[in-house]
């Protein structure tokens, strides 16, 4: 199974530190066996939806939702995600990094593809936040299931 990428950026392919949905553009990448390539360059056509009224709303959420699943996209990455994160990943696993430079956070998901793919095929939503930090990718754990590990002492 190969997964699909949404990397929220500027007009200058830049990361930037803004939420996911107030990107300008969508650069949709493929897993293809040891590579990532670049498929499309999507217009974020629903930037400015309903910012007159709420910034992150709903309605805007659900609609780059709808969009990004259209597109088969698995995978969300952006420096920022904001109070839309709990719709966010009940359909994508989300990926916060750092990096401006999307040649970088390539490198940084094909040495750590496997975990992506693991989380991908043992949930079917929930999804847990993925950080890249200083080149290294890490998961978080909710507390539902650090619970349910047992303590050995």
């Amino acid at each position: 199974m190969d997964l699909r990428f949404a990397f929220a950026v500027n007009n200058n392919n830049q990361f930037e530190k803004k939420h996911f949905g107030d990107a300008d553009k969508y650069l949709v990448y493929q897993q293809e066996s040891d590579k990532i390539v670049l498929s499309s360059d999507e217009p974020n056509r629903y930037k400015l939806l309903d910012e007159e009224v709420e910034h992150g709303s709903k309605r805007k959420g659900k609609a780059i939702i709808e969009f990004l699943k259209e597109k088969n996209v698995n995978v969300l990455v952006s420096q920022q995600f904001g109070k839309n994160i709990q719709m966010i990943n009940e359909h994508f696993i989300p990926v916060k990094i750092s990096s401006e430079k999307p040649d970088e956070v390539i490198q940084i998901l094909i040495r750590h593809i496997h975990w992506i793919k693991d989380e991908w095929k043992q949930n079917k939503s929930n999804f847990k936040l993925f950080t890249i930090k200083a080149g290294i990718l890490k998961s978080s754990i909710s507390k539902l299931k650090a619970n349910r590990i047992p303590l050995i002492l």
